[in-house]
């Protein structure tokens, strides 16, 4: 079950007027609790542990103080930019540029992509989502570093349709 689908049984929920529903399957135990008139709801997503590890890039202290930084330097270049696809964070998390910290980054700057391909991961609460391009061109900019983390509708990569 992917974040999407979580988010969707959320919002059904929510319109259902159901008080509580849970629902469990093989690896993710999900309780969905609604505060009734008052609009309030909390969810709870619990995974169950899994016989194989995932493999994990070592936790790496980020200075808030660069992030900060970036979306300044950025400014200017923002009209030579215009002509190129901003793609966003889907979700919050940790960003990682590479599978596992042995292999290769999945996207360079001058690559030709397509639409589907992988272009990073973003894990999560300890789930890795594969983050795939929408659109088919050419890597301009990567925007984050590997091992970042990231908000909701950050930029991460400038392509080029073209």
């Amino acid at each position: 079950m992917d974040l999407k689908d979580i988010q969707n049984l959320i919002k059904f929920v929510a319109k259902s007027g159901a008080s509580e529903v849970k629902l469990e399957t093989e690896d993710v135990k999900i309780t969905i609790k609604t505060g009734g008139d008052d609009k309030e709801t909390t969810t709870y997503v619990q995974q169950v542990p899994v016989s194989a590890p995932v493999p994990q890039a070592p936790p790496v202290a980020a200075a808030p103080a660069p992030a900060a930084a970036a979306p300044e330097a950025a400014s200017p270049v923002a009209a030579d930019d215009s002509k190129y696809i901003t793609v966003k964070s889907p979700i919050i998390g940790t960003l990682y540029r590479k599978p596992s910290p042995d292999k290769p980054v999945f996207v360079e700057v001058g690559q030709t992509i397509k639409e589907g391909d992988v272009l990073c991961i973003i894990e999560a609460m300890k789930l890795f989502n594969e983050i795939e391009s929408e659109v088919s061109g050419k890597i301009v900019k990567i925007l984050v570093d590997d091992s970042s983390p990231v908000e909701f509708d950050q930029p991460l990569f400038l392509v080029d349709p073209s």
